[in-house]
């Protein structure tokens, strides 16, 4: 039977993170610092997250930045998977199960399920992913989409 954190457990630890994260994140100004602990907060603290990192825009491709997990695929196929389907679609993706997503890119068999949710900066441009895979089916819902929305606007508050 697959795990499932219920709702209310759910979001009582989503706003535990948050508030660890509000608490932490304006201790630097450094962008890329920060993003680096919002993974490492959320990939130690949410039980059913596989893989949890950034992949960046840089010059028409997506790079991978700061993750915690498995080993990450280094630079995604242009136009292909679910990280380019939210920077194309301009909004957050769940996918319950990776092997009916089309065209889905398997950097690591294990992962199951994936929520892909748009990163942008200051200037409202979208600069990458925040990209969560799942080690079960159906691991993701609107409670994370929300949730970790909320959590990827503390990187750029003061």
């Amino acid at each position: 039977m697959a795990f499932k954190m219920e709702e209310s457990k759910k979001l009582n630890r989503y706003k535990r993170i948050y508030n660890q994260l509000s608490e932490l994140l304006p201790k630097s100004n450094d962008t890329l610092a920060r993003m680096a602990t919002v993974i490492a907060v959320l990939h130690h603290k949410m039980d059913y997250y596989f893989w949890t990192g950034f992949y960046f825009l840089k010059d028409g491709q997506l790079i991978v930045g700061p993750y915690q997990g498995p080993v990450a695929c280094q630079e995604l196929e242009k136009g292909k998977g679910v990280c380019w389907t939210g920077i194309q679609r301009k909004e957050p993706v769940i996918v319950p199960d990776v092997e009916q997503f089309p065209g889905h890119i398997a950097c690591d068999p294990r992962s199951k399920s994936e929520i892909v949710l748009p990163v942008k900066d200051d200037n409202d441009e979208i600069i990458g992913v925040l990209d969560i895979d799942g080690k079960e089916l159906n691991a993701f819902d609107k409670t994370d989409e929300q949730e970790l929305s909320g959590i990827i606007r503390l990187i750029y508050e003061s």
